[in-house]
């Protein structure tokens, strides 16, 4: 990191320590989110993570802000690449899979993010947030309520795959998706 001047005003800061503080939950787990660890991952003097967030929960809020700010950009991508005639089973089928494969690191820390609300009910709301991203993409393509259907199986697929470690397979995935669209 290049050095700055004191006092100079450095307006990525924040976000630099927010990204900082999702990569510590991705590499060692929520339970290691310390300032001090933030700091060093952000590099960054430890008094300026305390000065922009002044509690623990003040980190994690922040990285679940962060992360929710990803998984936005990464379903908005997905919506806009699919065409008209799109088959909706496959696209979603894709997505689950690329989810639990390549993208498997950032889902276990987005998951890993969204389940600390079970204990930290400052968290809730955000993560009831992060609820609506898929079904409201999805509804453009169907009506609402397969969408919620449809992103909850999507949700469980995800967090079976990442559990057991066996990424899912677009044969495995696109019957469960087609069943729903059936009706």
């Amino acid at each position: 990191m290049a050095h700055m001047p004191k006092g100079v005003a450095d307006p990525e800061r924040r976000d630099r320590i927010a990204a900082a503080a999702v990569d510590i939950v991705a590499r060692h787990g929520v339970d290691k989110l310390t300032h001090r660890a933030v700091a060093a991952s952000a590099g960054v003097p430890l008094g300026s993570t305390t000065y922009h967030f002044s509690s623990r929960d003040d980190l994690l809020l922040a990285a679940v802000e962060h992360a929710k700010r990803r998984w936005d950009v990464s379903v908005a991508e997905w919506e806009a690449s699919l065409a008209p005639t799109t088959d909706l089973a496959s696209a979603l089928g894709d997505f689950a899979v690329r989810t639990t494969g390549e993208a498997r690191a950032q889902a276990v820390v987005e998951y890993e993010l969204y389940i600390a609300a079970l204990r930290r009910p400052a968290l809730r709301q955000l993560s009831l947030m992060w609820d609506e991203t898929l079904p409201r993409a999805v509804a453009r393509h169907t009506d609402s309520v397969t969408a919620q259907a449809l992103s909850m199986a999507l949700d469980g697929l995800v967090v079976r795959s990442l559990v057991s470690g066996e990424p899912l397979t677009l044969p495995s995935v696109k019957p469960i998706f087609d069943r729903i669209l059936r009706g």
